[in-house]
């Protein structure tokens, strides 16, 4: 039996997942809702183990850093999923990083590091963010749920990290949908190569 993978990321509606330097938008930040919020709670109330690559690795690590003036990372969801384990794929970080929980710096290429993960892992495997690892991931067939949450912006002028270019063709089965805060959307696919 191999774990589940789900590619969790955070949209605004014209597909960005940030903005460049002269933008002040932030998705998430100053748009999450109460109804988002426990929901995000309730997904990692269950145990899983993380996947990032270097890049996100290395925000949210520069976040945490800054966690007294950042009130959005006291978030019981984004503490509990610093508190997962956590695998970094990269060639570059040295081992051992600084995490809150357990982490582990595996070298090499992510998509034989995440197939092992899925025929060794007890839990289900989550990553959030990490779009250069995970389009690649989903590209080679191991993404099982791709969740995307979109929050009610456009970026159109300042939008950076297009959150699926470089994605292969796919269909899409819709698994779950919903709608937070009456503004949030959640969509929740299974992939299939086209």
């Amino acid at each position: 039996m191999t774990a589940t993978y789900t590619f969790d990321v955070f949209s605004s509606l014209d597909g960005y997942g940030s903005v460049d330097a002269e933008g002040d938008w932030g998705g998430y930040w100053g748009k999450q809702g109460p109804e988002l919020l426990d929901h995000r709670r309730a997904q990692f109330a269950d145990a899983q183990h993380m996947v990032f690559g270097a890049n996100t690795y290395q925000q949210f690590a520069s976040f945490l850093r800054m966690a007294d003036e950042l009130p959005e990372l006291q978030d019981p969801w984004v503490q509990r999923m610093t508190h997962m384990p956590l695998t970094v794929v990269s060639s570059t970080l040295p081992d051992p990083l600084e995490w809150p929980g357990d982490v582990s710096v595996e070298d090499g290429d992510a998509v034989g590091v995440v197939r092992r993960l899925k025929e060794t892992s007890d839990i289900p495997l989550r990553s959030h963010g990490s779009l250069t690892l995970n389009r690649t991931l989903l590209n080679a067939g191991l993404v099982d749920r791709l969740q995307v949450t979109v929050f009610p912006v456009l970026t159109g002028r300042t939008g950076a990290a297009p959150v699926l270019r470089g994605a292969d063709d796919f269909d899409l089965e819709l698994l779950e949908t919903r709608t937070l805060d009456g503004r949030t959307q959640e969509l929740v696919y299974r992939p299939t190569l086209h």
